[in-house]
């Protein structure tokens, strides 16, 4: 590990907005922010971009972004006390592991942005709106709360509609090219460093709001979506 990302490890373990691995944390969100607005969180958050810009955007509601890079984190997290945003905070985890941080119905809105899209088809189960972790937000999403994917990758994008196809998400929002409508809306204008270096190569961006149903399908369901993948999904050379 580079010198520079173990400064910034050891900085982070004393910032007031960053926790790793808190213990106890689950229902007490509210507490650690001082007050009872609604938290929306960041998936694989980076630098926080998304965090920051929603946070300045809605001070009265509480922003968490997470992720597991502690150096990434450090930046978004300095960025928001030198500003003084102290309704955006910073969770070191697993993303595998969330449920153990979050009271079920403590969250209000999940925003995923610029996530790996794991191209693969055999890492499928990876890729955050993946069934597998579909359940896992259902544990701490509040009933009929949103999910938000912002991406570059057409492949995330339509295996995101497909899984919400098939089980059976209510998709309020999508668009295959944000920037080519006529009014962009305020939050999908926060642009993420990741979004600015079009690694698809698709020179468009590509969103998906949706909320969950009552009750998610069971896994016996995810045999037949990984099947239909391999259909669907070119291989990669």
């Amino acid at each position: 590990m580079g010198h520079k990302k173990l400064i910034r490890f050891e900085a982070i373990k004393n910032f007031p907005n960053v926790l790793q691995y808190p213990e106890g944390i689950a229902g007490r969100w509210a507490a650690h922010f001082g007050n009872d607005h609604p938290l929306t969180l960041e998936l694989a958050c980076g630098k926080g971009e998304y965090t920051l810009g929603l946070a300045r955007r809605y001070p009265e509601r509480n922003f968490l972004g997470v992720d597991l890079k502690g150096n990434r984190i450090w930046a978004g997290a300095r960025k928001a006390l030198d500003e003084g945003l102290t309704n955006a905070g910073f969770l070191r985890i697993l993303i595998e592991g969330i449920n153990g941080f979050f009271a079920p119905g403590e969250v209000e809105e999940i925003w995923i942005t610029f996530p790996d899209p794991q191209l693969r088809t055999g890492k499928a189960k990876k890729r955050l709106t993946h069934p597998r972790f579909l359940r896992r937000y259902q544990g701490l999403l509040k009933p009929g709360g949103k999910i938000h994917l912002k991406t570059d990758s057409p492949n995330l994008y339509q295996f995101t509609m497909k899984v919400c196809r098939m089980y059976g998400c209510t998709v309020l929002e999508h668009s295959d090219n944000v920037y080519a409508q006529a009014e962009v809306k305020p939050d999908l204008q926060i642009r993420t460093y990741y979004e600015s270096l079009d690694i698809a190569g698709a020179a468009r961006v590509h969103y998906v709001c949706f909320t969950l149903p009552d009750t998610l399908p069971g896994t016996e369901l995810d045999a037949q979506l990984q099947e239909e993948l391999k259909h669907d999904e070119q291989p990669l050379s």
